[in-house]
């Protein structure tokens, strides 16, 4: 098996660990190892002033319980398998039923219910870094294969936040995580007032139980085509189910990343751009969150609270494989990138 290299430091544990990376502006991630999760994440208004613009939990021992995946990596696979199953070299496999028919984010036990090894790392220029691994063997939420990921978070002098993917496996298996932060540039309230643009002209239909249906559609013509920038408010009632749609994003020009969304929040100023290497983004407006749980100031997080851009490969594509190529093989470790820039409209 092709493993990656050691992490060194504390192998995972049961113990929640905490790491902060920041840079000289004040803009800063809060890490913890449970979950390879992103805590906090602290960004500058147009004056100047911080706020933590993701959702989440002030004490890291919240996240061990139940939550709609607040900041952590999901997988071995992010997303929806259809039936939950899947057919990989003329094997069936059968996974878990969590969200009804379906397989979504990883099973009852994903990585987001995990405890990664982690270690900050070292860059020449300065910027903060932490590296996190997860060892997934090989049955795993009836996955094959044994996978060694890893999961590099950067913080850029220039208020980037960087998250590097790397996984190699020693049998073929279905692989392909996402960063599922719920991002709100206000720091709370609703997202209705944001203006969201996504850089694709294509999406994945489904069916009434989010179910992926297979092919590739127009979005011109639809209420989910946001190729110009839109108020999400305005727009939620367009969106099936009002829950948002998984997006097909152009080629990647010699695998660099390239844009994929941008956000705006008018009161703060915050602008937030998304760039990826990965194929799709998953837009989810928070139409589940129900108010039961209370977040970091201590109000409710209701509905459309915060949203998601979770950029990963077409969920299904092990039963789809003209919609992408999720399959891990050994010998051919894969690596993504995906960059969540905050700007404000001082900057413009």
């Amino acid at each position: 098996m092709d493993s990656l290299p050691s992490l060194g430091g504390k192998p995972a544990d049961d113990t929640i660990e905490a790491f902060t990376l920041a840079n000289a502006h004040g803009f800063s991630a809060q890490v913890i190892n449970y979950g390879a999760t992103v805590m906090s994440l602290r960004a500058p208004d147009r004056r100047g002033r911080l706020a933590d613009v993701v959702l989440g939990f002030d004490d890291p021992g919240r996240y061990l319980g139940p939550h709609p995946f607040f900041g952590a990596i999901a997988g071995r696979v992010a997303g929806r398998i259809g039936g939950a199953r899947f057919v990989l070299d003329g094997r069936t496999y059968e996974l878990a039923a969590n969200d009804p028919p379906n397989h979504l984010h990883g099973g009852q036990v994903g990585f987001d219910r995990r405890f990664w090894s982690a270690a900050p790392v070292s860059h020449a220029g300065g910027a903060a870094s932490v590296r996190l691994a997860y060892r997934s063997v090989d049955g795993e939420e009836g996955y094959p294969g044994t996978v060694d990921v890893t999961v590099t978070y950067t913080v850029t002098a220039g208020n980037a936040l960087v998250v590097d993917t790397e996984a190699a496996t020693d049998r073929p298996t279905p692989f392909s995580v996402t960063q599922h932060s719920y991002f709100n540039l206000a720091g709370e309230g609703t997202i209705e007032g944001h203006r969201l643009q996504i850089l694709a002209d294509s999406f994945a239909p489904a069916d009434a139980r989010m179910a992926l249906l297979g092919r590739r559609e127009p979005v011109a013509g639809c209420g989910n085509d946001f190729t110009h920038p839109r108020r999400i408010g305005d727009a939620i009632g367009h969106l099936f189910q009002g829950h948002g749609d998984l997006y097909f994003l152009s080629p990647a020009d010699g695998g660099a990343p390239r844009p994929a969304a941008r956000l705006f929040e008018p009161v703060s100023g915050r602008i937030l751009t998304v760039t990826t290497t990965e194929d799709c983004l998953q837009f989810y407006t928070g139409v589940s969150l129900d108010g039961s749980l209370s977040g970091k100031s201590g109000r409710p997080y209701v509905r459309h609270a915060g949203l998601c851009l979770e950029c990963e490969s077409y969920p299904d594509a092990a039963n789809t494989p003209a919609l992408g190529d999720i399959i891990l093989r050994p010998g051919h470790p894969k690596r993504q990138t995906t960059i969540y820039a905050f700007s404000t409209d001082a900057d413009v």
